[in-house]
């Protein structure tokens, strides 16, 4: 299934364009997440009834969001694998319901090339990949031929602390840079994602975070940030996930200033008041 109609360019346009806008003037995005799993590390089973998600992206609607992120399978440590079938199962629906409902661009979160075609013929107009086009060697293509948007992620499978974390990012985006060019996607519907929380280390995830101006350097390509509530942050400050609210703002906003042009955040109101002082004290400046 393929997307058409104007409404659907429209969108996937509009983000486009506000995400180089984003990147180009180092402001930031404010991306809410809505997992419609029932095992997400910080708010799985919340939102896995649609009428209870149509009021919890209404809430960030109102809040100020710029996207929504669905995402049908957790991707925590430990967490169960899900099937493809159960993946479109949950979030089919879900990117229809918003797409009819709301003027805010959908992002599917899968690393299956099939549930990113289902979904974006269904209303997504970006894919958030966290395997990078790397696990389903099909995702290249299908964003080439479907001309949606999409997140490249880098992951690890294993934690190695001897690693250069920002030469592993360089290898890893190199080679999925390689694939998009094959499948012929355009740069210009490219975002990147350092991947903080994913195979690092607590050294590594901070050196991800401070190394945001670089991969802005070296790929001229926006960047995307997500930190919120994660399990670093935990660590570092010795709080559970309800009380990460705080360290996800600071790491967050560290991560703005270092040029990221999209947090991907649970608490979109927070982020978005942040965000706004942020920039009323750099227009004072």
């Amino acid at each position: 299934m393929s997307p058409s109609g104007p409404q659907w360019e429209g969108l996937r346009d509009a983000l486009r364009d506000r995400l180089r806008d984003a990147h180009d003037a180092r402001l930031c995005l404010v991306m809410g997440i809505l997992n419609v799993t029932p095992d997400s590390f910080s708010d799985g089973g919340r939102f896995a009834t649609q009428e209870v998600m149509i009021d919890q992206a209404g809430r960030m609607l109102a809040e100020g969001v710029d996207i929504f992120d669905v995402g049908g399978e957790s991707t925590r440590p430990g967490s169960a694998p899900v099937d493809e079938t159960e993946e479109r199962r949950r979030v089919e629906p879900a990117v229809a319901a918003l797409y009819a409902r709301f003027p805010v661009p959908v992002s599917i979160d899968t690393y299956k090339a099939a549930t990113a075609r289902a979904a974006i013929g269904q209303g997504a107009v970006m894919v958030n990949d966290v395997w990078g086009f790397a696990r389903d060697l099909l995702m290249a293509e299908t964003i080439g031929e479907t001309g949606a948007l999409a997140v490249i992620m880098h992951n690890r499978e294993t934690v190695d602390a001897s690693l250069d974390i920002f030469d592993d990012m360089r290898r890893c985006f190199d080679l999925a840079l390689g694939r998009a060019d094959r499948a012929g996607v355009p740069r210009a519907h490219l975002v990147l994602d350092p991947g903080v929380g994913f195979g690092k280390t607590d050294a590594q995830n901070l050196a991800c975070i401070r190394a945001i101006d670089r991969l802005r350097d070296v790929y001229d390509l926006p960047v995307l940030l997500g930190l919120s509530r994660k399990s670093f942050l935990g660590r570092l400050l010795n709080r559970e996930v309800a009380d990460r609210l705080g360290g996800t703002l600071g790491a967050g906003l560290f991560g703005a200033a270092r040029g990221a042009a999209v947090l991907r955040v649970h608490d979109v109101g927070a982020h978005v008041d942040a965000l706004r002082i942020r920039a009323i004290l750099k227009e004072i400046a």
